[in-house]
Formats: structure tokens, sequence, C-alpha cells
């Protein structure tokens, strides 16, 4: 099972290997904390994979510097069946700051301040902390409020089209990451959907509606206070390993 540094975690979220004292059945709920695996299942356009669409992809991506959104996220296996469903909200304040915050059916919050990653489970009364390096920064949330220019460095991209909906999907270059594939669909323009498949077959398909693009957001969102009383987990950057 994989979770997202935000988001299982776009919006998103980090891998359990990270964060072994978690519990599995919760952390599910982050999915993939953002992330993906549903086919389209329309037709469209033959798919554009070279330089133009991760140009394109980046020119999408540029405008956004804040996002809000309600989430509506699924886990499936690999033969379809639905593992779980969860609910939330998530704010994005590019580069680097996130906040995922899981409703139902279980209540979790997942926040990068730009400089550190916070991973809270209420239930358990446990926070787990992590420096935002380079393993972090590759997953589906953290990616998104990424700077759009390194897309193309680290990713393959594809472009299809349907209409005034465009779907990107981006393969990492580097094995060590926490997907396969990751899909982006924009309707007129307007990030509406996030898709995720990892090694095991597990997809994650996230959907955003009340979407708020570039909405004033205060700091104090991205600021994460640890509970008195929680049980606090720190993990080494990957330099310090």
């Amino acid at each position: 099972m994989k979770t997202l540094s935000l988001l299982n975690s776009v919006v998103t979220v980090i891998s359990t290997r990270k964060f072994k004292a978690l519990s599995t059945r919760k952390f599910k709920a982050l999915g993939a904390a953002l992330a993906v695996g549903v086919t389209f299942g329309v037709a469209s356009l033959p798919v554009q994979a070279d330089q133009a669409a991760g140009d394109r992809l980046s020119r999408l991506l540029e405008p956004l510097k804040t996002y809000v959104a309600d989430f509506d996220q699924q886990i499936l296996d690999g033969s379809g069946q639905r593992l779980q469903e969860a609910h939330g909200k998530m704010w994005l304040s590019r580069p680097g700051k996130f906040r995922w915050s899981v409703d139902a059916p279980y209540r979790q919050e997942v926040v990068s301040d730009g400089k550190e990653v916070y991973l809270h489970d209420p239930d358990l009364e446990q926070v787990t902390v992590q420096p935002l390096d380079e393993r972090v920064t590759h997953t589906p949330a953290l990616l998104l409020s990424g700077r759009a220019s390194e897309l193309t460095a680290n990713y393959e991209v594809e472009r299809q089209q349907q209409g005034a909906r465009e779907t990107f999907t981006l393969t990492p270059k580097q094995a060590d990451t926490l997907f396969e594939s990751l899909k982006l669909t924009f309707d007129n323009e307007r990030l509406d959907m996030l898709q995720m498949a990892d090694s095991t077959g597990q997809r994650t398909a996230i959907d955003f509606n009340n979407i708020e693009f570039n909405p004033t957001l205060e700091a104090s969102r991205f600021v994460f206070q640890i509970p008195k009383g929680a049980d606090v987990i720190r993990e080494q950057s990957a330099a310090g390993r």
C-alpha cells in the first residue's frame, strides 16, 4: 500500500516504506494523495509525445500559483474493484506548499510548508515529519506544487485532446518514484482530474470540484502545529542516510 505525501496526494503523498508505523487501513484513503490510474475511456486525437507536449503542460501549469478544490478520490485494485473512497479538500501554493485534508471516511491531513512535510493521523495521535527533499517532491501532490519548468527534465510527457479536455500522461524517468504513470486532465485549461497507477497495479483517481483558481491564501494555511501529546516520528533526508 502506498500513501501520498499529501495525498497518498497530488494529492497525494509519501510511500509507507517511509511511514511504516502508520495505519494501512486509513492511509489507503490518502491514496497515492492525489493520484490516479483509471483510463478515460473516450476517443481522442493521436498521442503527442515530444517536447511540444511538455511545453504545453508547462504553459497550463505556470499560471497556477494557488489552487483550492474539494476532491473525491477512489482507489481501485488491478482488476478495477473499488477498494476505498475518500473525500476532502486541498489547498496548494506554488512552489512547494500544500495542504491535503481528508474528511471521510477517516480524518487525515498532509501539510507541506515548503521545507518539511507533515503527515497527521488524529485517531492514532501520530505525526510523521519528513524533509522536503528530492525523493518527496516526486510524489504527485508536491509535483503539482513544484515548478512546471522541471517537468520535462524529470518526466516523459504525452498529450491527448478531446475537444476542450486535454490529458497529459507523465512517466518518471527515474525508477525510484511513487507512481509508474500520472495523468493530469484539464478542462478548458483548468485542472479538474488527477489519476495515478503504481507498480502493484493499484490505481487512484481524484476528481476536483468547486475549484478556485489563484485565490488569495493566508500563509498560515500551510503551517502545521503539532498537537500537544502527539507521537512524533521524524524521518531523515535522503542525503542524511
